[in-house]
């Protein structure tokens, strides 16, 4: 069931009234459903029924500890894409075996940490790559799990700032040279080649550019087989997109389904890494109106106290989000184009959209941000990271108090 529902004249979070959490901690905050994060992942488990296979949460899209202890505790693992991410992991109660590392650009420390740690898997995006972890677990005495990253060139669909899978982008090594660099790199007695992994993309509406990644997977898997090389797992990696329109979206067990198909007859385990798909609508950002101006056209501009600093999706990809008054107010609605408060012509929520009497102090849900949300926040025009909120069993609590101008400065002094 959806989160963020109406009910009698309040918007609501699993029935706790939005304007209460709002007038108590202010705003911009965002606020997230633990039981909708667990919904998602149960979801997910169902899906892929018996068939080994881990779920391993992408905390790019959402990293807030309080999330990813709700994660970890509905059997969720995680993949961490930088060192910090690591450590926010540890934080969060998991154990280095709960980790995948993935990221394009590891640092020599960031390797280093995750050898020296023992995580489960490091996804190496290169040759390298792989060379610099053969030689960081020499330093420590241990052998590395690692998987190679591969580009299969098969486009995912999705906006071109968050499709991977081509040969024209960064990510991993083209498809038809992964065989002879896996095959060089497993020579190395510091290195154990545990799986293969791919990623073509986010907000992905259609299951068949994963169905043809997972298969163009299978057959390398295949081939290092002939060559005596057996991996243990496939990563393919995540991408599923939620509705955040009209989009028609594959439900997540459908999903799951999907990839077991494809994979069974290879009898690999299953590894991807949902982020967006679990995390993005269990949250929503609650905004207030702080002007409202005419437009001479009979349309207006509904400025609010959140911009492309607490949310950037919209200015980065003219991405869609739903936006609600979160008490319900009378009159009729009113033509609006729903902005920010940043110097910036790009700080813009939504055009052409409609709000009942907006005025001064309406507050405002910005719904399906839970995930690319508080994450890619800044503190452009010195604006304070927003308050974060979980609601569970009826209760919320701050998981993220709001940064302070003080906090900010500390470390220029």
């Amino acid at each position: 069931m959806y989160a963020f529902r109406p009910s009698g004249d309040e918007l609501t979070c699993d029935d706790v009234a939005l304007a209460a959490i709002a007038a108590s901690v202010g705003t911009p905050t965002y606020v997230y459903s633990a039981a909708t994060l667990r919904e998602r992942i149960a979801a997910l488990h169902a899906g892929f029924g018996d068939y080994p296979h881990a779920l391993h949460y992408a905390l790019k899209a959402n990293s807030n500890l309080a999330v990813v202890r709700v994660v970890r505790a509905a059997g969720g693992f995680v993949d961490a894409n930088s060192g910090a991410e690591i450590e926010v992991a540890l934080r969060a109660g998991c154990v280095p075996a709960d980790i995948v590392f993935t990221g394009v650009g590891k640092t020599p420390a960031e390797i280093d940490r995750a050898v020296a740690l023992g995580v489960k898997t490091i996804n190496a995006e290169s040759a390298g790559e792989l060379e610099r972890i053969a030689a960081a677990a020499r330093r420590h005495g241990t052998v590395a799990p690692v998987a190679l990253r591969v580009n299969p060139d098969i486009a995912s669909g999705s906006h071109p700032h968050i499709s991977t899978g081509l040969v024209t982008h960064k990510f991993g090594v083209p498809i038809t040279k992964a065989r002879a660099i896996v095959r060089e790199a497993a020579a190395h007695a510091e290195l154990r080649f545990v799986g293969l992994h791919v990623h073509i993309g986010s907000q992905m509406v259609g299951l068949d550019p994963l169905r043809r990644a997972a298969t163009a997977v299978i057959g390398l898997a295949q081939e290092l087989h002939d060559d005596g090389i057996s991996v243990e797992h496939l990563d393919l990696g995540g991408g599923l997109g939620i509705a955040y329109d009209d989009e028609s979206v594959p439900p997540l067990d459908a999903y799951a389904a999907a990839l077991v198909d494809i994979v069974r007859p290879s009898g690999l385990t299953v590894v991807v890494e949902p982020g967006r798909a679990v995390a993005g609508p269990a949250g929503a950002l609650l905004a207030s109106v702080v002007d409202v101006k005419p437009r001479g056209d009979g349309t207006w501009f509904v400025v609010l106290d959140a911009g492309m600093s607490e949310l950037l999706r919209p200015a980065l990809y003219g991405a869609y989000h739903r936006i609600e008054a979160v008490t319900a107010r009378d009159g009729a609605p009113v033509p609006c184009d729903i902005v920010g408060p940043i110097c910036e012509s790009s700080d813009v929520f939504g055009v052409g959209r409609s709000l009942p009497a907006p005025t001064v102090g309406l507050v405002v849900a910005v719904l399906d941000a839970g995930a690319y949300g508080s994450a890619m926040s800044s503190n452009y025009n010195r604006h304070a990271l927003p308050a974060e909120v979980m609601v569970d069993g009826g209760a919320w609590r701050v998981v993220r108090r709001r940064q302070t101008v003080e906090e900010q400065l500390m470390c220029e002094e």
